[in-house]
């Protein structure tokens, strides 16, 4: 049976008279093709790197898993329309926080229609892809089970300084985010786990970092890096975080050069959150985790809390 997600946080939503994503039980995304060249670019790339063996196994991890497509009913009751059957990368998750990062400085792709680079570009100019090389399209926190998530309004994401989106990424792993104002003194607990460690967030971007710094099979315009975790795993020290690299609409062909564009974006995303570890690192220690207003059992000392 298909839904609409109830997890989606960038991209084009389902609603009345519009067409988006749907999932199923069984842990598949179907995301609807684009009727211009976009639907068939995007399937294109899925095909050809789904078949490129020299594609690492652990670089491959960071990509959802492709199913080929499908006509299924979609989601605007227009009837039958062909979908990438991709994984669905929320599924195992009851409370996600999730972020979606675009990742680059210029978001249009060389081919473009001038009309289409000077939007890009606008876009571009206003948000923080010149300032910092990427911007925030998406995001919702889970505060707790009591008051649910914080989901900003995308134009409060996307125009935001650089220095508010590296408060956001602060609140993304603290537990003391607020689902209706901004908090000042943000907490980070979950920074070690979350953006820390040898599987975490920071780590897992320094290895796709590797990989950008010497691939010449692709440049990804307008692509996304979407991360997620739960705060009940993640307060039970379990690795639940995932790193994926999603949208690839207007991946073209690298030419043999490498993709400097998606490389510098992600410098300086990386850059962020190390600094943003750096920062949290002082008070950690002294935090106690707010294991009770997540509904868990609190493994912290009376006197600590």
């Amino acid at each position: 049976m298909f839904k609409i997600p109830d997890h989606q946080v960038a991209g084009h939503q389902a609603s009345s008279g519009i067409m988006g994503p749907l999932v199923d039980d069984s842990g598949l995304f179907f995301k609807p093709l684009q009727k211009d060249e976009r639907g068939s670019k995007e399937v294109a790339f899925y095909k050809s790197f789904s078949s490129n063996t020299k594609i690492p196994d652990k670089i491959r991890s960071f990509f959802p898993a492709f199913h080929g497509t499908r006509d299924i009913p979609a989601s605007d009751g227009s009837g039958l329309h062909p979908h990438l059957v991709l994984e669905d990368l929320i599924s195992n998750y009851e409370n996600p926080s999730i972020v979606d990062i675009k990742i680059g400085s210029r978001t249009w792709y060389p081919q473009a229609s001038e009309e289409y680079i000077q939007r890009c570009f606008k876009k571009d100019r206003e948000t923080s892809s010149l300032a910092l090389g990427f911007r925030l399209s998406g995001l919702q926190i889970h505060v707790s089970q009591k008051v649910g998530y914080w989901k900003p309004e995308r134009k409060f994401l996307q125009n935001s300084s650089a220095e508010k989106v590296k408060i956001i990424l602060k609140k993304f792993v603290s537990s003391n985010a607020s689902a209706d104002s901004e908090v000042d003194d943000l907490d980070c607990v979950f920074a070690p786990s979350v953006y820390g460690g040898t599987n975490g967030i920071l780590a897992q971007l320094l290895e796709l970092k590797t990989w950008f710094e010497d691939q010449k099979f692709y440049h990804f315009y307008s692509s996304s890096v979407l991360m997620v975790y739960g705060k009940e795993s993640a307060l039970e020290t379990k690795s639940n975080l995932a790193i994926k690299l999603v949208d690839f609409a207007h991946v073209v062909d690298s030419n043999g050069v490498i993709d400097h564009n998606f490389l510098g974006g992600l410098c300086s995303l990386i850059k962020l959150i190390s600094e943003i570890l750096t920062d949290c690192s002082d008070c950690l220690d002294k935090t106690c985790l707010p294991c009770a207003d997540n509904g868990l059992n609190c493994n912290c000392d009376d006197s600590d809390q």
